[in-house]
């Protein structure tokens, strides 16, 4: 379980400021979602914390800034999923999972019988025994995506970055991903940090959710507090009705807006 801080970050590529100014602070055991139009910056963000993108301001894991803290160090504490990872087609899900352990390896050792052991009970979690020898490319987009979940959750690191997990997969598919990392989270209590296009899947799942537009945060709190009628149709351009399910549940619907009378 790990705390995250971020204080006055502002990620860029070279000049080319893409998020600025974030302050946030995540509790360990809690969820964040990075929400916000396209090319808001969300994924920018999460890659300046896991380190992949330069940063000014202060980004700290359990109080101690990240950059002092050593890159295997670091490899163990942070678990990364990007929106689009890389998957060799020949390496099998077993052989792809077994990476997560790569950071609790020594240079150029093997894996041993505990990480073995380690990636066969992720496997099982996920429900992926079954394709445990497939190649990658065999497998489904709902497939590939746990294989990918299973080879962040194989780290054991306390704090999960993950960046659309739920590109590609239907809404039925999505939901049990999510309630997966939402369970092991209880579970294991893990920190969670994602960016979610789906705002009713982030109001369900997220303790709190953080809106940028534009690079700059526009809106941070709850997800009662961020996602109202006002802030989405601003930051949206959209036209939405949010609702509250019978069983409490926040949802924001997409409205069309209603056609003008021919003149």
């Amino acid at each position: 379980m790990r705390a995250l801080s971020l204080r006055g970050v502002t990620a860029r590529y070279g000049t080319k400021v893409v998020a600025a100014g974030v302050d946030v602070e995540v509790p360990a055991g809690s969820w964040l979602a990075i929400i916000g139009p396209n090319g808001a910056g969300k994924s920018s963000l999460l890659k300046s914390i896991v380190g992949v993108v330069d940063h000014d301001g202060q980004i700290l894991l359990d109080g101690t800034p990240t950059g002092a803290i050593g890159s295997r160090e670091r490899a163990r504490a942070i678990a990364y999923a990007p929106q689009t990872p890389h998957l060799p087609d020949r390496l099998t899900v077993t052989d792809y999972v077994l990476l997560g352990r790569t950071p609790h390896l020594a240079p150029l050792a093997r894996e041993r019988r505990a990480d073995l052991e380690i990636v066969e009970q992720v496997l099982d979690r996920l429900d992926l025994t079954a394709l445990a020898g497939r190649a990658l490319h065999t497998l489904s987009g709902g497939e590939r995506q746990r294989a990918v979940l299973a080879r962040v959750l194989a780290q054991q690191a306390g704090l999960l970055l993950l960046d659309e997990p739920t590109t590609g997969l239907d809404i039925g598919h999505a939901q049990a991903l999510l309630d997966l990392i939402d369970r092991l989270r209880t579970e294991e209590g893990a920190t969670v940090v994602s960016t979610l296009h789906d705002l009713t899947l982030s109001a369900q799942y997220a303790d709190r959710l953080l809106l940028l537009d534009r690079g700059e945060v526009v809106a941070a709190g709850t997800p009662e507090q961020v996602l109202t009628r006002p802030v989405i149709e601003r930051h949206y351009a959209a036209a939405v009705e949010v609702l509250t399910t019978d069983n409490g549940n926040l949802v924001v619907a997409p409205t069309r807006k209603p056609r003008q009378a021919d003149s």
